[in-house]
This record gives structure tokens, C-alpha cells and sequence, in this order.
């Protein structure tokens, strides 16, 4: 008496397997694109947000210190030229004929992050300067 053994052989998937395997992976790419996309943007709108830096702490000391037109110390510190991320960083002053501020410090980013604005307002506060920050990055949420 032989006995006989039936093997199955799986010789590949199915069109349906194959099918299936591309509509989840195009989902999951439909669904991680764009927020891989503003995860990038954000990222790099940092260099925006870092590129205030020197302005904010300039003015903070000028009043600290000097206690006179902060504007100016606040101007002096911005480079000449600015990062490939960065397009125009201006510094102003809506009251300064007593250094009172409020000063504006508005950074102004490139067409790589979608020339959003991070705006800085610092007014004076029980002695010190707080700041708050605006502008159209807020609405992106890049900032």
C-alpha cells in the first residue's frame, strides 16, 4: 500500500494580493506626503525664527541698560546680507521717542517657506520686555 502525498506549491501572489498591497501603500503615501511636506517647511522656517534672535536680544539689552532709542541697537545688530531661508528682517518702533516701544521685529522668510511672516511685538512690561509673536506663519503653522 503506497500512500500518496499531495504537496501545494504556492508558485507567487495573486493579481488581487498584489492589488491590495498597492492601495495601502498608496494610501499611506496619499496620507504622509503633505505632512512630511509641512514638517519640512516648519523645520526649515526655524532659520526665520532664529534670525530675530539677535534683534530681540539687542533691544532687550539697550533698555536695560540705556534706556534710549532701542531701535537703532536693535537695526545695527541685523547682517547685510541674510540666509537662503531668510528675505527681509526690519526692526521698528511706534513710540520711541521715550524708548517705550512697542518694537516690531518682523523677519520676512523666502519663497522655499512660502514667504510667511514671523512678526516679534515687544512692549514693556513691569520693567522687562515681553514679546508676542504674529503673522501669517501662525495661520500656516509654521510658527
Amino acid at each position: 500500500m503506497k500512500k500518496h502525498v499531495t504537496y501545494l506549491v504556492n508558485n507567487g501572489f495573486t493579481l488581487i494580493e498584489l492589488m491590495i498591497v498597492v492601495a495601502i501603500v498608496a494610501i499611506l503615501g496619499a496620507v504622509a506626503l503633505p505632512s512630511y511636506q509641512t514638517y519640512t517647511k516648519r523645520a526649515k522656517f526655524t532659520e526665520v525664527i532664529a534670525a530675530t534672535g539677535p534683534a530681540k536680544t539687542a533691544i532687550e539689552i539697550c533698555q536695560q541698560t540705556e534706556g534710549t532709542d532701542c531701535t537703532a541697537a536693535g537695526s545695527n545688530v541685523l547682517p547685510s546680507t541674510f540666509d537662503s531661508l531668510v528675505k527681509d528682517i526690519t526692526v521698528t518702533a511706534t513710540n520711541n521717542a521715550n524708548a517705550a516701544g512697542p518694537w516690531i521685529i518682523t523677519a520676512t522668510g523666502t519663497s522655499v517657506v512660502d514667504e510667511e511672516t514671523f512678526i516679534l511685538t515687544g512692549t514693556i512690561n513691569n520693567n522687562r520686555i515681553t514679546w508676542q509673536k504674529t503673522g501669517t506663519c501662525s495661520a500656516a503653522g509654521l510658527c
